[in-house]
């Protein structure tokens, strides 16, 4: 499986892949289509357990670990969390589309329809972009960090990282820079993601505000 997600080549087949679902599934249909009280079920589940995560990881457990635990601590943790996260983010994020554009295939010619599945399909899309293109080189510059890191004798706080001598160190500081430069872009996909799932949350108390 490492190996599998540390190539570029099983990546761009399962990107292309999801695409030719997304636009088989997007695909016009003349027909309204209903589903059991058990695809409801799943439709709800799903999208209830991907905001939850979303919420847990970005607000709670990376902001709770980071400010508990010594950085080389958090950041083995965060070797692990990542990969996970987003794989299971991808998933329901699919699962809540698949659902949603089978009972509203016939009816995305509305605009409201239409701004839900855009947003989950953005969603979807930049949650399997993160884990499949972005994670692998997260997590091999967060261990030549903490590698070198561990030979110079810092990292052991806790919160802010103190450089000391690293400071000093050109090919520490550049991937450094690389490191900070990913994570960024990974923390901005997520919360544009979770931005969909929140547009999709609004959307649905709409519909329920009956009940």
């Amino acid at each position: 499986m490492t190996v599998l997600f540390r190539t570029t080549q099983p990546a761009h087949l399962i990107t292309a892949f999801s695409v030719l679902c997304l636009l088989y599934l997007l695909f016009p249909s003349k027909t309204k289509s209903t589903i059991s009280p058990v695809w409801t079920l799943v439709y709800l589940g799903s999208f209830s357990a991907h905001l939850g995560a979303q919420i847990w990881m970005t607000f709670i457990s990376g902001l709770a670990l980071y400010f508990s635990l010594p950085r080389h601590t958090f950041g083995s943790v965060q070797q692990v969390l990542f990969p996970k996260y987003f794989l299971l983010n991808a998933t329901l994020s699919l699962i809540t589309l698949a659902i949603f554009l089978r009972t509203k295939n016939a009816e995305l010619k509305t605009v409201e329809n239409t701004i839900q599945a855009l947003g989950m399909s953005i969603c979807f899309l930049l949650e399997l972009v993160v884990r499949l293109y972005l994670t692998p080189p997260l997590l091999e510059l967060m261990s030549e960090k903490i590698a070198i890191e561990k030979s110079a004798g810092v990292g052991s706080e806790i919160g802010k990282l103190n450089l000391g001598k690293l400071k000093n160190c050109p090919h520490y500081l550049k991937i450094h820079k690389s490191f900070r430069k990913i994570h960024m872009s990974i923390a901005i996909l997520n919360i544009i993601a979770m931005a969909c799932t929140t547009s999709h949350l609004y959307y649905l108390s709409h519909k329920l505000c009956a009940i």
